[in-house]
């Protein structure tokens, strides 16, 4: 038996590397959260350790399900302070590395969930890996 992902609900994750991400054709070079309907740039454009609870809570604001965290390159966890309004309003988070970010949205876009996912870039490493 094969599986087919189905890429025809939204926005799909069709590349990524250490300093960018690609949806469809076009490549982002920036943080962004995206959701099976919507792509916001322009979040938290200072990066990991610059997060603040305004970030979590504008991605909140989308009323997804499950919120996925790509921290880059590596997994790191944000302090629980931070990610209090997606606590209050119970949405779920998993924070891994982007590249399995971009991998699980596609599947749970495809499954056709609320998600959303919020992709922090590393900037120092260029490198290129087909989603």
């Amino acid at each position: 038996m094969k599986f087919h992902l189905n890429t025809s609900a939204g926005n799909v994750f069709t590349g990524y590397g250490d300093d960018y991400v690609r949806l469809g054709i076009v490549v982002y070079r920036e943080n962004v959260v995206v959701t099976p309907e919507r792509i916001l740039t322009g979040w938290c454009p200072a990066g990991f350790e610059a997060l603040t609870d305004a970030d979590f809570a504008a991605v909140a604001e989308l009323q997804p399900e499950i919120v996925l965290l790509g921290t880059g390159a590596r997994q790191r966890f944000p302090s629980l302070r931070l990610t209090r309004a997606l606590t209050e309003a119970r949405i779920g988070l998993d924070v891994m590395d982007t590249p399995a970010a971009c991998r699980t949205f596609n599947i749970l876009a495809a499954e056709e969930r609320k998600v959303a996912v919020a992709i922090l870039l590393d900037r120092h490493r260029p490198g290129e890996t087909a989603a």
